[in-house]
């Protein structure tokens, strides 16, 4: 997987490459706006990384300029504008992600994994774990050939966690995208739901499917 990373900071970036590289993945440095654009048209990426804020090209107006040309490379932003406001924006100008600073290292493998695997996951319309079924057209799951009693979000979340089968999936990734940036991250919504989902999924069958990941947050699939 080829990776481009546009950050004016250096440091940050060091950081980032090494980390980025010991989980596989191919990274090439832009270390200001405008040389991050020309990268981004004239070579494919698997998946891009932009500061928020860059030395003579925002990253905004970057993540504006390919979408206008229509590259659908995903594309997670980075930024120290935590305001809901500023995460907004970035996901409005095309953004497919927006993970503020400081962050930890092992969210942000979270998220690039998320998004590497969502953007080979777009067309499929059926996921399968273990016995498990969902249908993301007629929105059913089924286990065991037994229909799952799913509320609307309960759905989004089981089709969320399937699309992510085997990484960790952090609290703040549930609030985001599963339901809206406005969520305080101390609510309790998430446990709740989750363990209601649990009931629905994992009681009365094998193997358990949804586990809780101290400290990180949960991941689904089946545990060897």
């Amino acid at each position: 997987m080829s990776l481009l990373l546009i950050e004016d900071d250096l440091e940050a970036a060091r950081l980032l490459i090494k980390n980025l590289s010991e989980q596989g993945y191919e990274v090439e440095h832009a270390p200001d706006g405008r040389t991050g654009l020309e990268l981004a048209l004239n070579k494919s990426w698997d998946l891009i990384i932009a500061d928020r804020m860059l030395p003579h090209l925002d990253g905004l107006a970057i993540v504006q300029t390919l979408r206008a040309q229509g590259r659908k490379t995903p594309i997670l932003i980075l930024s120290a504008l935590a305001e809901v406001d500023e995460r907004v924006r970035g996901l409005k100008a095309g953004g497919d992600d927006y993970l503020t600073k400081p962050y930890a290292a092992i969210e942000l493998q979270a998220r690039v994994q998320a998004l590497l695997r969502r953007s080979t996951l777009s067309s499929e319309t059926r996921l399968k774990t273990a016995d498990l079924e969902v249908d993301l057209m007629s929105r059913t799951a089924r286990r065991a050939e037994q229909k799952l009693d799913l509320t609307q979000r309960e759905f989004d979340l089981l089709a969320f966690m399937m699309q992510r089968e085997g990484q960790v999936i952090t609290r703040k990734m549930l609030l985001e995208h599963v339901w809206d940036l406005h969520f305080d991250p101390q609510t309790n919504v998430i446990d709740v739901h989750m363990s209601r989902l649990r009931q629905a999924v994992d009681k009365g069958f094998e193997p358990p499917l949804i586990h809780t990941i101290r400290g990180a947050g949960y991941m689904f699939g089946v545990k060897g």
